[in-house]
């Protein structure tokens, strides 16, 4: 059964802009945006150590993990600030 979503409702076209892979400088976290609302974020070798909806409101964004905590970041000049991280958009 797919699950209902209504966390993300505030996600505006402005979102397809930090659609994709945010890593720190170290590659020790890897947090991406899924364009169906979702992420999921590694830590080291562990793929898929956080996942949930996320909801974008300007350059602020607001998180569900699926285990029911909350968090959120913001993006600024070109860098995403979550959680006390800094991380920047990886490019191919």
């Amino acid at each position: 059964m797919e699950r209902t979503n209504a966390f993300n409702s505030n996600t505006t076209i402005n979102a397809y802009h930090y659609i994709g892979v945010w890593v720190t400088r170290d590659g020790f976290i890897r947090h991406e945006f899924l364009s169906n609302g979702r992420y999921t974020e590694a830590r080291g070798d562990k793929q898929n150590a956080y996942t949930g909806y996320y909801s974008v409101l300007g350059n602020h964004v607001e998180y569900l993990d699926d285990t029911g905590f909350t968090a959120e970041g913001d993006f600024r000049d070109g860098v995403f600030y979550h959680a006390g991280m800094v991380l920047y958009k990886e490019t191919t």
